[in-house]
């Protein structure tokens, strides 16, 4: 749960469609909007860049294409059902980014997670061969 609070963290502080976020406030103009603080932009930027690195190899790493697919497309259709039983309103542009944002937001935890997943319930451990060549 934690990996994925933290995975919605990165995702929606880099961009959500409230008007509060990395994105807006980089676009943003004028002196109420810290035109002038390029270095702090660009470091917050490359703190994200960073996170979403490490997410992003990890979910690769654990995942694959194949489990990344499967992931999108079981949340996709979980997403499809709600909306079928008029949960989720699909013609907002709003929710379609929201929508988007959170199938993001679970297949970076599920890939963070996975290996330890895994483990519980196969026994079997995950490592990384970096001493190979």
């Amino acid at each position: 749960m934690v990996r994925w609070l933290a995975a919605a963290a990165l995702v929606f502080a880099t961009f959500n469609p409230t008007g509060w976020s990395y994105f807006h406030w980089v676009m943003a103009s004028g002196a109420d909007a810290g035109a002038g603080n390029v270095p702090l932009k660009i470091l917050v930027g490359l703190l994200l860049l960073a996170g979403f690195a490490v997410y992003f190899r990890a979910t690769w790493l654990s995942l694959g294409l194949l489990g990344i697919a499967l992931v999108v497309a079981v949340f996709g259709v979980f997403v499809w059902l709600l909306a079928d039983f008029n949960l989720v309103d699909v013609g907002s542009p709003i929710m379609i980014v929201l929508v988007v944002e959170f199938i993001l937001t679970i297949v970076m935890g599920v890939g963070m997670s996975w290996s330890h997943v895994q483990r519980r319930l196969s026994g079997q451990l995950d490592v990384d061969d970096l001493d190979q060549p």
